[in-house]
């Protein structure tokens, strides 16, 4: 396919969004994805991460008039859309797509509630912005992945800001023009760097909320006048060339545009960790429905994955955030709990048969599974026994995928599990009412 207008395509594409006929499937998957970053945003709201980067904005920036989830006192608009991505990305809980390998919910989400306030949008015209930037963000990261993680990209904030960028246009009602001048000058903040991975440290999850706080600033920027460049994914010196070398999938980028929206290919997590772990996870407890596990009776796990997974073998877990990242470390969990839970991704709450497990835990390469990765997450965990005998399962997709989805009622399950230890249950189920019934009234949103 020819990629040289690459960039006013999507803008053509985002405009047409805002005159779009949402039938009830498209509804029902807008609700479920506002529901699970509501979930993941109020749990990580209370976040040591979340409460530092609030407690510096409002010293910085001063009080606010938009609502921040889990604090009483607002902040500026784009303080807003910082903090509540950062809390939903502090958990590890937030929705995503295997095949763009991205977050979009914790980058979306917050721009668009920051900017739904300047024009009090019906729930029709708040949907439509929401799979506006699912489309964007998702399409790019899909034409764009796994090239992008090789180089050592994060593509929830490099192509999470397009999506964000993309949704609050479509709030705004940017024509084509000016979405794609907002595309350009989005490019210029786009980022963020897997240096984090294995390393301690937390800055991975202020991510999303950098790219929700600067798309805000692209598309009201547009329409203060500044330029950006126009053909800013495919030109020279663009996003494609910066972020993957120029080796993107256009034709993934653009399949079946305006006929499947992407929205609907999103996968919710089961598990409070990366979802890269999620396979193998499954394999665990696929084996622990057929027989007991005794950690003392385990001689070895071998783990064969794709080599994007590969690279979360890490046994030294300092932070949550490195537990939540390693696969011999969740694994590992999952054969001690029979529920993973957040508190098992503390390290200074580690059950000592889960750090005896993790040095027996071999994680390599699978030719298989690397073969079908983007396509499929496959995981082929063996356990072999002190007695010489194995187990071993094989799990093509973990459950959250579309082919392995969550229902409805299971979300609503995963947000009073995780939300009512901070807003207490009868709250929540006000929430769940309150979405179910949204499109009477959106005001709800900005008193959580």
């Amino acid at each position: 396919m020819n990629d040289s207008k690459v960039t006013k395509r999507m803008a053509t594409h985002v405009a047409a969004i805002r005159d779009l006929p949402l039938d009830e499937e498209l509804k029902i998957q807008v609700k479920k994805v506002l529901m699970d970053y509501l979930c993941a945003a109020i749990a990580g709201s209370g976040t040591e991460v979340s409460q530092l980067v609030y407690q510096y904005m409002l010293e910085s920036e001063g009080e606010g008039k938009s609502p921040i989830i889990g604090h009483k006192i607002g902040l500026s608009k784009t303080a807003a859309a910082f903090v509540n991505g950062t809390s939903a990305h502090s958990l590890d809980m937030d929705d995503g797509h295997t095949a763009g390998s991205i977050h979009p919910g914790t980058v979306v989400f917050p721009a668009v509630l920051a900017a739904a306030e300047k024009v009090s949008p019906d729930f029709d015209l708040f949907a439509k912005s929401v799979i506006a930037g699912y489309e964007t963000c998702l399409r790019l990261s899909a034409g764009m992945h796994p090239s992008s993680r090789k180089r050592g990209f994060h593509n929830t904030p490099v192509a999470g800001i397009f999506g964000a960028t993309a949704a609050v246009s479509v709030l705004y009602g940017l024509e084509r023009e000016e979405i794609r001048n907002a595309f350009g000058i989005s490019a210029s903040f786009a980022g963020g760097l897997f240096a984090f991975l294995g390393t301690g440290s937390e800055v991975k999850r202020i991510h999303p909320g950098q790219a929700a706080r600067d798309a805000l600033m692209a598309v009201e920027l547009t329409q203060k006048g500044l330029t950006g460049p126009k053909s800013v994914f495919e030109g020279e010196n663009g996003v494609f060339q910066g972020f993957a070398g120029k080796d993107v999938s256009v034709d993934r980028l653009f399949v079946q545009i305006g006929e499947q929206y992407e929205i609907m290919n999103v996968y919710f997590k089961p598990y409070p960790c990366c979802r890269h772990l999620h396979s193998s996870i499954d394999a665990i407890y696929k084996l622990k429905e057929q027989i007991e596990l005794n950690t003392n009776e385990i001689s070895k796990i071998r783990i064969g994955v794709n080599q994007i997974a590969y690279m979360h073998r890490h046994t030294e877990c300092q932070t949550i955030l490195d537990a939540q990242m390693s696969l011999p470390y969740s694994v590992a969990s999952a054969v001690v709990h029979p529920v993973l839970k957040m508190n098992h991704f503390d390290p200074n709450q580690v059950d000592e048969r889960v750090r005896s497990l993790i040095g027996h835990i071999e994680v390599y390469i699978d030719k298989e599974a690397d073969q079908a990765y983007p396509a499929e997450r496959a995981s082929n965990v063996e356990i072999i026994f002190r007695n010489g005998e194995n187990l071993s399962w094989r799990v093509a997709n973990p459950l959250g995928e579309p082919s392995n989805p969550l229902t409805y009622q299971q979300l609503e399950q995963k947000f009073l599990a995780n939300c009512a230890p901070f807003i207490g249950e009868d709250r929540c189920k006000e929430l769940l009412v309150s979405l179910d019934n949204i499109e009477k009234n959106m005001n709800f949103l900005y008193q959580i």
